[in-house]
């Protein structure tokens, strides 16, 4: 199955890596009784591992993460899967908006702390792209 086909059959599937044990099981429970599928990683390496194996709609990163960092996840995602919709979560936004890190060019940030509100308002405006 494609991101295509995942988009055209609306079973948007997040893939979130996300180091922070309490803040990922947080979001993993927001983003699935906004009515998403989410698959959740403690770093960007197991993400990666997982994006290789079948599709997802959205990538929902944190920047700073042991082994592999969302900047790196980020790029070796969009290489795999040029559909796939970015966004990174952080607290250090401009490393993601620095144009030296060579994050992909249509990626979203959103600066912690956020409101879970504005988090699923804006992966449902990427989404409707």
């Amino acid at each position: 199955m494609t991101v295509k086909e995942l988009q055209d059959g609306k079973m948007h599937r997040i893939l979130l890596a996300e180091d922070d044990e309490d803040m990922r099981k947080f979001l993993v429970k927001a983003l699935q009784n906004a009515g998403y599928d989410v698959t959740s990683f403690a770093n960007g390496m197991e993400a990666y591992e997982r994006l290789k194996e079948e599709p997802f709609t959205l990538l929902l990163t944190d920047i700073v993460m042991p082994e592999m960092d969302g900047i790196e996840l980020a790029r070796k995602a969009a290489s795999l899967d040029p559909d796939l919709k970015i966004m990174f979560i952080t607290g250090f936004a401009a490393v993601a908006l620095n144009p030296d890190s060579q994050a992909p060019k249509d990626a979203k940030v959103l600066s912690k702390p956020f409101h879970l509100k504005d988090l699923v308002g804006e992966i449902e405006r990427m989404l409707a792209d």
